[in-house]
């Protein structure tokens, strides 16, 4: 099995992103590939939203919160939302303890991420 697999997509939504197993120094390039592309979908899409889904990840690292940070500042300036979707310690814990979780937008489950009011 790969340390991390991440994929994306498009749908009637919003653009999903999913990313599995380990964020860290050594697969970060992965998400930040998967992130840039997903977010360049978000820019065009009608609800101008992408929802990056951390349920399965199982560790998550500086370089992780670092390119979430990117991409939702990256998201700021084109006018599109960036929603994260986790509600586990492997991913929450380093999100609080770096107080990312005032500036990201982080919801339990991806229903939460889609019915959240825009604007």
């Amino acid at each position: 099995m790969e340390l991390l697999a991440v994929c994306h997509e498009s749908r009637a939504e919003a653009v999903f992103l999913r990313a599995e197993g380990d964020v860290d120094s050594s697969t970060v390039d992965e998400l930040v590939e998967q992130l840039t592309a997903a977010l360049q979908q978000a820019v065009t899409h009608p609800a101008r939203l992408l929802i990056v889904d951390l349920q399965p990840v199982t560790f998550f690292g500086s370089a992780g919160l670092n390119a979430l940070l990117d991409c939702h500042e990256r998201g700021r300036a084109t006018g599109t939302w960036v929603r994260l979707v986790a509600d586990h310690a492997e991913v929450m814990q380093p999100i609080e303890v770096t107080e990312l979780d005032r500036i990201l937008d982080v919801y339990p489950t991806v229903t939460d991420a889609l019915q959240a009011r825009t604007g």
